[in-house]
């Protein structure tokens, strides 16, 4: 158990460490950590460096790193800047991890046993960061900065500049985005449930964190070295350096790199839903009920909003989700999960607002829970800054305490969950995404309340058709049913309808039929299955005596064919598209005989399973 809790938290710190978030963070790296340490190797450069001969005593002059310029040495003037460490990388990029690691666990606790603020650390973090800044390109004031230390030094000596401390504030000033393990260790340090697991994944996230950092900083140095110019002119480094560090921290104040991580692709949000899977394990409530499942099932009971701190966007107090915020019966209830530093709540936030307007005069009913992530989010004011700057109206609670969270047992910024009138939860979806598949949902869950409801045209695309064709295998049976538009499908005898609006690549049943587990079979004349679909080939195993009809149905128009069975598994090719496409068909099937397995293809083919022969079902 702790060996695997170790290398989720090294795998979690590393893909953190390489993501889009810990951009802006890495000119500082790159220059204060790494650059400043190089050595400066001849006395030609020195003397280059400060236009006089050097002493021969091995000592780099004032500006340089190393050591101190000799009193009275051409360069010196009254202020004599601290030699650099060789060891600067690795304190920069340790002080980082460390302030960053102890603020996420116990920042919350400490700020409130003292009374302050809980984003105190946050602007205490800007302003230290914007002093290094300037004392960077300024000597006088980096000595008036460090001289409360120097006390701590030897008489007659310097204690070299270790980079340290400026790494401890920029672990308190920065914030990169959150995953799994960085979601684990920040609620247990809200919520105070810290024990040995989480500090097992808090160090071991903090170590894999600090390798693609360490690799920045000696790039940094090792750049430096190799090139003349750069050698020679280290006070310029400094002041380039010094300039970054002032960017960062306008930048933090308003809020520059959420809009610079936003902007770019997030290469490593598979990768984040692997660790997630390791992390918190995978479903067990069946295939319907899985993150971002293509068919409604049904997951359990939604939870109550309960606990939070306030309420916004709510005159009346805490939200009530049996009615929507447009004053009519709500029809389904979408709660999203979100926390206003979280890059991927950023974008995702719009699509809700989107879902909002349009939707909660038809029934809808949106709840936004804000569920702080570092210790600044609690703020309420921060909230209500970033509900307003995000332009969001429907209601939002401040779940400042995890509460919500808690209830929920959620593990993740952002999540979604969908629930229908009678306060089943239908549809779950973690991360930014599926905004098609999520509105499709939606309108499903409003006409299965009002079958009579005229729906607008949807807001968005398909997202099949932006993430390209997929293949799915599906067994017809109570084992299997991926796919099947009501949830899992009941074992035994049932009575289906086909519904009003059906999702991709879905199927769904009108008549009677008898299900089994790797099977149903027709137990009326005149039952049906409907498969909705985006593919280039669409292929269902059949076994039995008679003849089934197939009705392709492209908007109004439609057209038929028959299939004759005769009676051992036949494959019948329901599609048969150069490239993908959507469309929907329609099997009636005669009494007795019985579906085994549906397969939609994309746009792939190859042995022998895109038309001749049909599927290989042997490979399944």
């Amino acid at each position: 158990m702790v060996f695997s809790l170790v290398l989720i938290g090294l795998l979690g710190g590393v893909i953190t460490g390489i993501s889009p978030c810990i951009l802006p963070v890495l000119p500082v790296i790159f220059l204060s950590g790494g650059a400043q340490s190089s050595r400066v190797s001849t006395d030609q450069e020195h003397e280059a460096a400060i236009g006089a001969p050097s002493s021969g005593s091995g000592l780099v002059i004032k500006g340089l790193p190393g050591v101190i310029a000799p009193k009275g040495a051409p360069g010196a003037g009254s202020v004599a800047l601290r030699p650099v460490s060789p060891w600067r990388p690795y304190l920069v990029v340790a002080g980082l991890v460390v302030s960053f690691t102890i603020f996420t666990l116990l920042g919350s606790t400490l700020l409130s046993l003292l009374g302050l603020p809980q984003d105190f650390i946050r602007w205490a973090g800007i302003v230290l960061l914007t002093l290094i800044g300037v004392g960077m390109m300024i000597p006088q004031v980096m000595e008036a900065l460090e001289r409360p230390f120097q006390r701590f030094g030897t008489s007659g000596t310097q204690r070299p500049s270790n980079g340290f401390m400026l790494g401890l504030v920029l672990g308190a000033a920065y914030v990169p985005c959150a995953g799994p393990v960085l979601a684990a260790v920040s609620v247990a340090g809200t919520t105070g449930q810290i024990g040995a697991d989480t500090v097992t994944l808090a160090l071991s996230f903090a170590v894999g964190t600090a390798v693609p950092l360490l690799f920045f900083a000696l790039a940094g140095r090792r750049v430096t070295e190799r090139i003349a110019a750069f050698r020679t002119r280290q006070r310029l480094i400094r002041t380039i350096a010094g300039i970054s560090m002032l960017a960062l921290a306008l930048g933090l104040v308003f809020n520059v790199p959420a809009v610079l991580q936003r902007a770019l692709p997030d290469w490593t949000g598979s990768l984040q839903s692997r660790i997630n899977t390791w992390l918190h394990g995978g479903d067990t409530t069946g295939e319907s009920c899985v993150d971002g499942a293509p068919a409604l099932g049904e997951c359990g009971p939604m939870k109550p909003l309960d606990g939070a701190v306030a309420w916004l966007n709510t005159p009346s107090g805490p939200a009530d989700t049996t009615v929507t915020s447009a004053g009519v019966p709500a029809r389904a209830v979408l709660v999203d999960f979100w926390a206003y530093s979280c890059v991927n709540c950023q974008r995702t936030l719009p699509v809700i607002q989107q879902l909002h307007e349009a939707y909660a005069p038809l029934g809808l009913s949106v709840v936004g829970v804000h569920s702080p992530e570092y210790a600044f989010e609690k703020e309420t004011r921060n909230v209500e800054a970033a509900v307003a700057e995000y332009g969001l109206t429907f209601p939002v609670a401040v779940d400042s305490n995890l509460a919500v969270w808690t209830a929920y047992d959620n593990h993740y910024w952002p999540s979604l969950y969908l629930g229908d009138m009678k306060g089943q939860n239908r549809y779950f979806k973690y991360g930014d995404g599926g905004k098609g598949a999520l509105e499709s949902h939606i309108r499903t869950l409003l006409r299965e309340a009002d079958p009579s409801l005229t729906l607008p045209d949807p807001l968005f695309a398909s997202e099949e058709e932006e993430a390209g064709p997929r293949t799915t295998h599906t067994v017809l049976g109570s084992e299997g049913g991926r796919g099947f538009v009501g949830g899992g499908l009941s074992a035994g005898a049932n009575e289906y309808a086909l519904p009003a609006e059906q999702g991709v690549d879905t199927f769904a049943l009108s008549g009677s039929w008898e299900v089994e587990g790797r099977s149903m079979r027709a137990a009326s004349e005149g039952a049906t299955i409907r498969v909705s679909y985006y593919g280039a080939h669409v292929t269902l195993l059949a076994a039995g005596q008679g003849a089934v009809t197939l009705r392709s149905v492209d908007g109004a128009a439609t057209s038929e064919s028959t299939v004759p069975l005769n009676g051992g598994a036949t494959p019948i090719q329901l599609a048969a598209h150069d490239q993908a496409e959507r469309g929907v068909v329609e099997v009636v099937v005669p009494a007795g005989v019985s579906l085994q397995e549906l397969e939609i293809l994309g746009n792939v083919c190859g042995n022998g399973r895109c038309g001749g022969g049909g599927p290989a079902w042997a490979e399944f």
